[in-house]
């Protein structure tokens, strides 16, 4: 019983060794690959990365991954130098091959995902203007709606409003929905569904130059692919999956 009590106790503290040692090389390794990730891919902060699965070891020696999840604060959108914060970036990699150095890793399959509030997204709209929830029907059609005092947003756009065009057109807002797309990954794109008729030639055109316009994502990881657009109650959520995705390297 003795012999047996002894041997318990040998199993407990090199089963507790093993677990100390895996923890401490997906500590080290997260550390890594949060590395390659940022000077890779150019990113100004620290990715959050997260190695899943255990034991880490002998996924190593696989030289193949469960998933790695990865989250970034601090990413921004600009547009015409306006900058839009963009939050909930986030991405799931799943069957990672890698090398012994942590170089390179490629993802078998990988889903990814971001959010701009609408609070958000107004940075980006031309100035005097805001944009909001377009409504359950219009939302499905991946719409937002954009509205403000007219005069104001051509002038906040940088459009010269003479005098008398302010007091033709009084008191008057621009209200319109914008289809929301995006583009490349990367850039987010709003178009005008519907412009409202105005009194003054030629001034249609001037608020479709003033309202259509791109948002272009900054500092996304390539290995977060973004194809879908979904306009919700709280802002615009963004999500996209790939294949054979490149994590670092």
């Amino acid at each position: 019983m003795r012999a047996l009590r002894i041997l318990l106790i040998l199993v407990i503290v090199f089963g507790g060794l093993f677990v100390a040692a895996d923890r401490g090389a997906v500590y080290f390794a997260e550390g890594q690959v949060a590395d390659r990730i940022k000077s890779s891919q150019g990113l100004t902060s620290d990715p959050k990365v997260s190695i899943k699965g255990f034991p880490f070891l002998t996924q190593v020696l696989d030289s193949s991954l469960e998933e790695i999840d990865i989250s970034l604060d601090g990413v921004s959108a600009s547009a015409d130098g306006h900058d839009v914060q963009v939050t909930e970036v986030k991405a799931e990699l799943k069957d990672v091959k890698i090398n012994s150095s942590f170089s390179s890793a490629t993802a078998a399959r990988a889903t990814g995902s971001a959010h701009i509030s609408y609070a958000n997204l107004a940075k980006s709209a031309p100035p005097g203007s805001t944009i909001a929830y377009a409504g359950p029907e219009r939302a499905a059609e991946g719409q937002v709606k954009l509205s403000g005092p007219l005069a104001d947003v051509l002038e906040g756009a940088g459009v010269d409003v003479p005098q008398p065009v302010k007091a033709l057109l009084g008191d008057r807002d621009v209200s319109l929905y914008s289809t929301v797309s995006i583009e490349n990954g990367n850039t987010v794109r709003l178009r005008a569904k519907t412009l409202p008729t105005l009194p003054i030639p030629g001034l249609t055109d001037q608020i479709r130059d003033v309202v259509d316009y791109d948002l272009k994502l900054d500092g996304i990881p390539s290995s977060i692919k973004l194809d879908q657009v979904t306009a919700t109650q709280d802002g615009l959520r963004f999500a996209g999956a790939g294949t054979n995705v490149s994590l670092a390297g």
